[in-house]
């Protein structure tokens, strides 16, 4: 039977207290589930790749590092680098979606100037009950 190293113990540990945090973030809505649902799978990988020892090893040396630990932290810094880009492009989103709804303000706005300025004309055909002829 083998142990589990120290580095694999801080490492569930760590990946236990991070799911937990992110589960609670969504609980208290704090975090939507598009997020949650990255985060979890980025922290089981951590998890997967960290007590399995064999499939870390044959990862790394496919991949041609040298150490376990290199390998973690490549696929830590691809994970960040693929979350920033994400947010990126949500942020990119929202920016041209806060441009789209201040321009229609403006013009609801100015609309609402001219209304004011140069209110519209009663209508004629407003007057009286509506089905009966006055006389």
């Amino acid at each position: 039977m083998e142990f589990l190293s120290r580095a694999q113990v801080v490492t569930a540990l760590g990946a236990t207290l991070l799911v937990l945090i992110v589960l609670d973030l969504v609980r208290r809505r704090r975090l939507s589930e598009d997020y949650s649902l990255l985060w979890v799978v980025s922290t089981v990988m951590v998890a997967v790749l960290g007590f399995s020892t064999p499939l870390l090893t044959s990862l790394t040396h496919a991949l041609g590092i040298l150490y376990e630990a290199s390998t973690v932290f490549f696929f830590g810094l691809g994970f960040a680098t693929a979350m920033l880009l994400f947010l990126s492009v949500k942020l990119s989103r929202l920016g041209q979606d806060h441009l789209t709804l201040t321009r229609e303000l403006a013009f609801l706005r100015l609309e609402l100037e001219r209304l004011r300025i140069h209110p519209p004309a009663p209508s004629e055909s407003g007057r009286g009950t509506p089905g009966r002829e006055s006389a």
